[in-house]
């Protein structure tokens, strides 16, 4: 059964002039770095790009005195040097409509966040585009690769990007694509766990809460759901989202649990606050874990502080940032063989809500 709800301290002083303020005049050459420094050209230059023989006093000496002077590389030059501009664009395919409106999802978020910083440890610049972009929005800009984050079914923006000659990083949807690399999770065992756990936990009947999406993740949601229930015996209960956010998930989890035969599980993979799910469980009167036992897909960290605490399935975005660009990296710089993608496991964190009060640390894969 299928249902759809209706659509400051101070930085230096200056003769003459105020703490935190700047000297006036041309912007400090790598020449006037060198001479503050009492350094060579040479051995500034190979401080400043980790490069040469220095010992770690040399370095150090150089690298401090071209942030006191406010010292900056000439970015174009540097570009020419090294046949790359550094600078990664990214996209979110799943919310094409709503272009930044998944920074106010928590995974969305960590996902963004840590691909920012962990590309930036490695030399590169994150250049946030709108999930809508145009062609025109994004051609001028010299990218050397696009992260695409969850894309949709037969997404245009992969079939550009790739048109376009600039390597995409993506979910397995793009495996086996020239100029294509990609992290995922194994789908089919997440689902798999969650629902045998629920089961054990004493579930007979769960229901699902699906965002009514066709991205790879939700698609093969979908499918481990259906095969699981053919393989158990039970009907399939699945109510589909329309859009992200805390109000029509909650009213897709209120339709689920009114839908006969009422469930006695609930896997909730739309993105939710999950005390908002514990609160549409009790507007109904059914209790948790008595009457009914919960896993929600989540990396917020309000599960662990709800009534009950909820047990999650972390998708782990941030360990998937990590990799990807990781991957990215040694694609763009290796000059060697690079794996085509990298394959992780899903996190269950056992809480009260399923059934069990504890239950093992999540796994690592």
């Amino acid at each position: 059964m299928t249902t759809r709800e209706p659509s400051g301290g101070h930085a230096g002083e200056r003769p003459g002039g105020t703490a935190g303020e700047r000297p006036a005049g041309p912007r400090p050459r790598l020449v006037d770095v060198a001479r503050e420094a009492g350094l060579s050209k040479t051995s500034v230059s190979a401080a400043l790009n980790g490069t040469g023989r220095l010992s770690p006093e040399v370095r150090e000496k150089a690298i401090e005195t071209a942030r006191r002077m406010g010292y900056r590389p000439n970015a174009a030059a540097r570009q020419l040097r090294a046949g790359r501009a550094r600078l990664i664009g990214y996209v979110v395919g799943e919310f094409a409509g709503e272009p930044w409106a998944y920074l106010d999802s928590p995974y969305f978020a960590r996902l963004t966040s840590v691909t920012a910083s962990a590309a930036l440890r490695h030399g590169y610049a994150l250049v946030m585009l709108p999930a809508g972009t145009l062609q025109r929005e994004w051609a001028e800009l010299p990218l050397d690769a696009v992260i695409v984050a969850d894309p949709v079914e037969d997404d245009p923006l992969v079939e550009d990007f790739l048109a376009a000659r600039i390597p995409v990083f993506s979910d397995a949807s793009v495996a086996g694509r020239p100029g294509a690399h990609w992290v995922d999770l194994d789908v089919e065992a997440a689902v798999r766990e969650s629902l045998d756990h629920l089961r054990a936990g004493g579930a007979r009947r769960t229901a699902v809460v699906l965002p009514d999406s066709t991205t790879r993740f939700h698609r093969e949601v979908l499918a481990a759901y259906r095969a699981w229930c053919a393989e158990h015996g039970v009907g399939e209960l699945v109510t589909l989202v329309p859009e992200p956010g805390n109000g029509p998930v909650v009213r897709a989890v209120e339709r689920a649990l009114t839908t006969e035969p009422r469930p006695d599980g609930l896997f909730v993979v739309a993105e939710a606050s999950p005390p908002l799910v514990m609160d549409a469980a009790r507007r109904l009167g059914l209790s948790v874990p008595g009457e009914l036992r919960v896993v929600c897909v989540s990396e917020d960290d309000s599960a662990a502080h709800a009534d009950p605490p909820v047990s999650t399935l972390s998708l782990r975005p941030a360990d998937v940032a990590e990799e990807g660009i990781t991957l990215l990296v040694t694609a763009l710089e290796g000059g060697g063989s690079t794996p085509p993608g990298v394959l992780l496991t899903a996190r269950l964190q056992v809480r009260a809500s399923s059934g069990h009060e504890s239950g093992p640390p999540g796994r690592v894969g």
